[in-house]
C-alpha cells in the first residue's frame, strides 16, 4: 500500500500573522529547519539520525521537511547505511519511500541494490522511485525485468516511470517494438507518457509513429509535436511546417517549440511563444494557449535556451490566478530538468525571492520527488564548494532557505 501526503507548504496563501502563529505552534521542527546552514556535512548522534528517519513520514509538514533537511546534511558514510536499513525494514511504507528518495542524493553504489529490491515492492511509490532512478542510471541487466513489468504494471502513476526507464534503453531492439506499439494504444495519459519519454530519449526508431500522432488533431498533438523536435530529425520539419498552416490556434505554441527544437528559425519561434504567453496572460479565456506556450518555453529552456526561462519568470513572477499555475509548473520543470540553465536565471532575477517562490509552487504541484532530490543535491554541492561570502554561496543559501530543503 502507498500513502499520500500534501506537499503544499504550511504558509502558502496565508497572511504573515497567521503564518507566524503556525510556525510557533509547530515548535522544535520549525526551529530545526531554520538553523544556520552548515558549511559542510556534519555527523550527528545515531539516535538523532534514527529519529529523523522515523519523522520522514510524520503527518506534520514542518516536521517531515526538517527531518529530510537533517538527513541530507549528514555525511554519506553515516547516512547511507541508515537509509538502506530504512528502505529495507521500516514499518512505515511512506518512510521507506522517502528514505529511498534521500538515498539517491548521496550517489552511493549501494543504492543500486536498494533500487533492484524495490522493483518488486508492493509499495507504488517505491517502484516509481526505482524506475526513475533506472532511467537516470540505466542497467542493461535489468532490461528483461523491466520488459516483463510492461505487461503487468498498471498503476496510473507508476507506469509512466517504467516507460521512461525502458526508453533509456532505446538502442536495445527488445525495447523499441513495445514502446512504438504503446504510442498508439491505451489511455491518453499512458500514451502521453510514452511519447514524452521517447522524445526526451531521442528515439528515432519511433519517428513515424509519433509523426502519425502529431498529424491528428487532439490532446496528444502537442506532446507529439514537441517530441518530434526533441528527437531532432530534420525530416520532421515537413510535418511540423504543414501543421503551422492547418492546426488550431491552441496547438501552434507546441508546433513552434517543435520547430525551434529542430534548430530551424529558433529565434522567431521563441519570440512567438513569448508573445503568445504575454497575450494569454493579459486576456482571459485563453487558458489552453497559455498552458501550451508555457510548456513550449519550458521545452526550449530545458534544451538550453536561458532566454526561454527568463520569459517564464518575467510573466510568472507578477502573475496571479489562472496564469500562475501553468507558468510555475513550467519554471519548475526547467529547474529540475536543466538545473544548470535555471540557476543563473534565478540568481540574476531582480526579485529573486519572488522568483524562487514561483519555482517552489511548481515543485509542490509537480511532485517529482527524485528529480527534486537531485536538484537539492546539486545545490548543496554548489553551496559547500563555493567560497565563503561569495555571491554564489549567498545565492545557494537563499535557494536552500526559500525552497525549504
Amino acid at each position: 500500500m502507498s500513502f499520500w501526503f500534501p506537499r503544499l507548504r504550511p504558509c502558502g496563501g496565508l497572511v504573515p500573522a497567521t503564518c507566524a502563529v503556525l510556525l510557533l505552534c509547530v515548535g522544535g521542527a520549525s526551529s530545526q529547519s531554520r538553523t544556520a546552514e552548515p558549511k559542510a556535512p556534519r555527523q550527528i548522534p545515531a539516535g538523532e539520525l534514527a529519529r529523523a528517519i522515523d519523522q520522514l513520514g510524520d503527518l506534520n509538514y514542518d516536521i517531515r521537511i526538517a527531518a529530510s533537511s537533517l538527513v541530507r546534511r549528514v555525511p554519506g558514510p553515516q547516512a547511507v547505511p541508515a537509509l538502506l536499513q530504512a528502505v529495507a525494514e521500516h514499518r512505515d511504507g511512506y518512510v521507506r519511500f522517502r528514505a529511498l528518495v534521500l538515498l539517491t542524493g548521496f550517489n552511493d553504489v549501494r543504492t543500486r541494490d536498494a533500487v533492484r529490491e524495490s522493483l518488486v515492492s508492493q509499495n507504488d511509490r517505491l517502484r516509481t522511485v526505482a524506475y526513475r532512478y533506472l532511467e537516470r542510471n540505466p542497467d542493461p541487466a535489468l532490461v528483461p525485468q523491466l520488459f516483463a513489468a510492461l505487461d503487468t504494471e498498471v498503476a496510473e502513476f507508476v507506469r509512466p516511470a517504467l516507460v521512461r526507464a525502458l526508453a533509456a534503453h532505446g538502442s536495445d531492439p527488445r525495447v523499441q517494438g513495445p514502446l512504438v506499439r504503446d504510442v498508439g494504444r491505451g489511455e491518453g495519459l499512458f500514451r502521453s507518457a510514452v511519447i514524452e519519454a521517447l522524445g526526451e530519449h531521442k528515439a528515432q526508431y519511433a519517428l513515424d509513429a509519433i509523426t502519425k500522432v502529431a498529424l491528428q488533431d487532439g490532446p496528444l498533438q502537442d506532446n507529439a509535436a514537441i517530441a518530434l523536435g526533441r528527437i531532432g530529425d530534420k525530416r520532421s520539419l515537413e510535418a511540423l511546417a504543414g501543421l503551422q498552416r492547418s492546426a488550431p490556434r491552441a496547438r501552434q505554441p507546441a508546433i513552434a517549440a517543435g520547430i525551434c527544437l529542430l534548430e530551424v528559425n529558433c529565434g522567431s519561434h521563441e519570440g512567438f511563444l513569448i508573445e503568445t504567453l504575454k497575450f494569454s496572460d493579459r486576456h482571459a479565456g485563453f487558458q489552453a494557449l497559455l498552458r501550451n506556450a508555457a510548456n513550449g518555453l519550458a521545452a526550449l529552456a530545458v534544451k538550453g535556451r536561458p532566454t526561454a526561462a527568463q520569459a517564464l519568470l518575467a510573466v510568472g513572477v507578477p502573475s496571479q490566478d489562472s496564469t500562475r499555475a501553468p507558468v510555475a509548473l513550467a519554471a519548475a520543470t526547467v529547474a529540475l530538468r536543466n538545473t544548470a540553465v535555471m540557476l543563473p536565471v534565478l540568481e540574476a532575477h531582480p526579485d529573486r525571492k519572488a522568483a524562487l517562490a514561483l519555482v517552489g509552487e511548481g515543485f509542490d504541484m509537480l511532485e517529482e520527488d527524485l528529480d527534486e532530490e537531485h536538484f537539492f543535491a546539486f545545490v548543496r554541492r554548489g553551496y559547500w564548494s563555493a567560497q565563503e561570502g561569495s555571491p554564489s554561496r549567498v545565492f545557494m543559501k537563499s535557494l536552500i532557505r526559500d525552497l525549504d530543503f
